[in-house]
């Protein structure tokens, strides 16, 4: 099951369990958890007191009283003292525990906060990197429905030198008002040229050796006339066994629900939508030219009329497949996630 990022208040989200970023009493303060304990009443408390407090990294369970949440898992963050104390690894354990709370619950969703990013002064740049890479990492071995609850985009940060990367690249490659078609040839040869080598040679995020994998031809004349009359369903199913994955593993990593995955594996004709089918060309870790035949197949195209293709377009040529982290630069530049 998918892992989402919403702009919510995390006292408002109906899940099996809310993530409380608490102090090492557990009985209240400032932030989200105070936000928490007042939305819960006073039984949450009451609760809260019989158990001892919490160190850091560490996760408790109580009851969720007042809130639509039926649980609530506190866990304690570490305050950003520079990095040198061993933050990062605190900060990992606060995801790992209440994930592993979750599981032993055996509960099916839970939404966390950016948790630290608060009072204790966490920078929301590095916080984001460490959630994102921890309930990844969970969802890849576990079936669980995981929200990261922003409140504001104040509250979400990506990285200074990514977020101005995508931009410039979206700069130099954004044109508005193109009028295309997916089968038209202006559009194909729209969509089949490269990213322009100046924009590819001067960013950080593309090594020389994937800059001259965007830039080599990608496909041979004679399996595109043989694949001609495929099928999106056809065509996905027989891209994942050239790839030698698992059903399981093309459906976690394109961040797409189980049973969307068997709609499409039982249906020879299912039209998905483009975003699921772009996720599925991510999960396979599918370069430009074969990204745009699979999207045909479904009746899509790429188009620099959109924010969201160039976004995709960029992770593409930079080589970044992690669909959890592209979703971190989608929903910073306020466009739709992949799969969920």
């Amino acid at each position: 099951m998918p892992f989402e990022i919403i702009r919510n208040d995390i006292t408002k989200v109906s899940v099996d369990a809310i993530v409380n970023a608490a102090n090492k009493t557990l009985l209240g303060g400032g932030g989200v958890d105070g936000a928490i304990h007042r939305a819960a009443g006073p039984g949450l408390l009451e609760e809260c007191r019989t158990l001892g407090g919490c160190k850091t990294g560490e996760a408790k369970l109580t009851k969720g009283y007042n809130l639509p949440a039926r649980y609530v898992i506190h866990t304690v963050g570490p305050v950003w003292r520079g990095g040198g104390y061993n933050e990062e690894k605190l900060l990992a354990d606060c995801y790992r525990n209440s994930l592993a709370l979750a599981k032993e619950h055996k509960l099916e969703n839970i939404a966390f906060p950016l948790i630290s990013t608060g009072a204790f002064g966490y920078p929301k740049d590095k916080a984001l990197k460490t959630a994102v890479s921890v309930i990844s990492d969970f969802l890849m071995e576990h079936d669980m429905m995981v929200f990261l609850v922003v409140y504001d985009k104040d509250s979400f940060q990506l990285s200074e030198k990514l977020f101005n990367s995508i931009k410039q690249f979206i700069d130099d490659n954004y044109m508005e008002n193109i009028e295309e078609h997916p089968y038209s040839m202006e559009s194909r040869l729209l969509k089949g040229l490269a990213v322009s080598e100046r924009v590819l040679k001067e960013s950080d995020f593309l090594s020389a050796e994937a800059y001259s994998e965007t830039i080599k031809p990608q496909r041979k004349l004679e399996d595109l006339i043989d694949q001609m009359d495929e099928t999106f369903s056809q065509m996905l199913l027989r891209l994942i066994d050239q790839k030698g994955m698992t059903d399981a593993q093309t459906y976690k990593r394109a961040n797409i629900d189980r049973k969307l995955f068997s709609k499409i594996r039982n249906d020879i004709h299912y039209k998905p939508s483009k975003h699921t089918a772009i996720a599925f060309a991510i999960a396979l870790k599918l370069n430009l030219d074969e990204t745009k035949d699979l999207l045909m197949r479904a009746g899509y195209a790429l188009s620099r009329s959109s924010k969201f293709d160039i976004i995709i377009e960029f992770f593409i040529c930079e080589g970044n497949y992690n669909i959890f982290e592209i979703n971190e630069a989608l929903f910073a530049f306020d466009q739709k996630l992949l799969g969920a």
